[in-house]
């Protein structure tokens, strides 16, 4: 097998779009991660206080974090998905870690919309003088659920590190290698043609 076809299988792109998407991707994932971090150390802080407070803190919450989420998730889940789409297109194939981050990010998306976004709705017509009866039930079914995704979007954010810090320490594709240089003949080699030559 040649060098170009051994080069043409590796699965880091350089081009201008990959660079971008993948500089970008990190940007809005490293946003969304810490964002997420922030809210889960903000949602077990309030598990020491009663209903009125958790009522009360969770719809200022959702005044305005979800618009927070959703701009920081979607590009975070386009961008990461251009650079899978770009290696794909340049005829490699794209990295696992790529690969990997981009399912947990579309995880995190489908885990959002099933579980967390109808309890968002469901808490903004809450009283906070008399929230419901099953009102810890309900906290704990989404703190539960946003664990899980503050914890994919870590493991989400390190996989694209790991991806960039690969794509860093490789050579851009396409460019030839090198062609060997040949190594002076040995003394022992010299002497001995020297003999052969008398």
């Amino acid at each position: 097998m040649s060098p170009q076809r051994r080069r043409r299988g590796t699965n880091v792109p350089n081009s201008p779009v990959a660079t971008m998407a993948r500089g970008a991707g990190l940007l809005f994932t490293g946003v969304f991660t810490g964002f997420l971090v922030a809210v889960l150390v903000l949602e077990l802080s309030l598990r020491g206080f009663d209903r009125h407070v958790y009522t009360e803190v969770r719809q200022v919450e959702l005044d305005s974090l979800d618009k927070l989420a959703v701009v920081t998730l979607l590009p975070a889940l386009i961008t990461t998905g251009l650079l899978v789409a770009s290696t794909f297109r340049q005829g490699g194939r794209s990295s696992w870690w790529t690969l990997t981050a981009f399912t947990l990010l579309v995880g995190i998306l489908a885990l959002t919309l099933v579980i967390n976004m109808p309890i968002n709705a469901d808490q903004l017509d809450w009283s906070v003088q008399a929230p419901p009866a099953d009102w810890t039930s309900v906290r704990d079914r989404w703190q539960i659920a946003h664990s899980v995704r503050t914890g994919a979007a870590v493991l989400a954010f390190g996989a694209l590190i790991a991806d960039a810090t690969r794509t860093s320490h490789r050579p851009h594709q396409g460019t030839p290698a090198a062609p060997p240089h040949e190594l002076p003949a040995a003394p022992e080699d010299s002497a001995s043609q020297q003999r052969t030559g008398r």
